[in-house]
């Protein structure tokens, strides 16, 4: 008898351990996909920008404000992806939570950093269109550089918080990069970056919308060689933007209702559950970001794109030389395949 009231309890207990050892919201189809995406982004994301910041350190382009933007935006991207790895590693594992703190708060900063720099080059190109004639310190070098290093500090002393936030002893709370509790301090600190979010957003549609109506303005005159030149430059602008509203505007929707069930606001599980898979999957949109920076490079910096010219013009060489052992050094690659007024469009665009 003594041996079964012994027993007994020692059961119950076991079990309720078991139930509290799990965490109810669940990765799903998350823990193949992500780290497949995560993945191709680390790669595409690695080389695209290590060659940018190549480029752009070493590069005989002249210094401007918009080439000091693009560096740094380069540079963040490139911290970003190196974050990557880790994801993949410990997606849905409990690892080490001081690395996975580090790592994530490491994330959000190199991201939300992206975020200010695709405004400054934003403000930049919508300054140069709108007010062509006037001269803004904000578009010399020294000044532009100001600004650069204050947006890595600012930032960097905003993410401090994050660095430093324990975890509750809550089975979900002990894996890394998965839902979590938030204090209220943390909260508030999630949905100041969400208000920021949206107030750059807000500035965005109000300077593209009197970019178009400058737009309008000289598609109205006369001279087509001096539109269509107008009209190329204005519309490369625009690719700011389409980065800028594809990668980050889905996160920052979810993100509202996701922070709101961190702090029990919304307690239900399904709510949850379903808010997790959201947040991953546009986290990883936003990730990609990093992937699509480099396009606006191509768009933005001729030594750029000429770097990616030549490099898939050597490629394209190698396999030729391969395939076609006779072929002469002497003969260029793009001579054979690429027209040279062809070449001269793109090094102008």
């Amino acid at each position: 008898m003594d041996s079964n009231c012994t027993l007994f309890p020692t059961t119950e207990l076991t079990q309720a351990r078991s139930n509290d050892s799990s965490c109810e919201i669940k990765d799903g189809f998350l823990s193949v996909t992500l780290p497949v995406m995560y993945s191709l982004i680390f790669i595409i994301s690695l080389l695209s920008n290590i060659l940018a910041l190549w480029v752009f350190l070493y590069g005989t382009q002249r210094k401007t404000s918009i080439m000091v933007y693009m560096r740094n935006l380069a540079m963040s991207d490139l911290l970003l992806s190196l974050c990557l790895p880790f994801r993949i590693a410990y997606q849905n594992q409990s690892g080490p939570l001081i690395l996975c703190s580090l790592v994530g708060a490491f994330f959000y900063l190199n991201m939300y950093v992206s975020i200010m720099f695709l405004s400054l080059i934003s403000l930049d190109r919508y300054l140069k269109i709108i007010r062509p004639l006037q001269q803004f310190r904000i578009h010399t070098v020294p000044c532009s550089t100001t600004v650069s290093r204050l947006v890595w500090l600012v930032y960097g002393i905003f993410m401090i918080p994050f660095f430093f936030e324990t975890r509750n002893k809550s089975p979900c709370d002990q894996q890394c990069f998965h839902f979590r509790s938030k204090s209220t301090v943390g909260a508030t600190l999630n949905m100041i970056a969400v208000a920021t979010f949206f107030i750059l957003l807000l500035l965005f549609l109000y300077s593209y919308g009197k970019i178009s109506v400058k737009l309008h303005g000289v598609s109205g005159k006369s001279q087509q060689q001096s539109k269509k030149t107008s009209v190329r430059a204005i519309a490369k602008t625009f690719v700011v933007l389409v980065i800028f509203s594809v990668c980050f505007t889905p996160y920052h929707l979810v993100r509202v209702p996701y922070i709101l069930a961190q702090v029990e606001v919304i307690s239900s599980m399904q709510w949850k559950q379903a808010l997790h898979l959201a947040n991953e999957l546009v986290l990883c949109i936003s990730a990609f970001n990093s992937c699509l920076d480099p396009v606006l490079f191509f768009f933005f910096s001729s030594s750029f794109r000429k770097a990616v010219l030549h490099t898939v013009q050597g490629k394209l060489k190698r396999v030729l030389l391969r395939n076609q052992g006779g072929l002469s050094y002497s003969r260029s690659v793009t001579e054979i395949y690429v027209p040279q007024r062809v070449l001269e469009t793109l090094a102008k665009t």
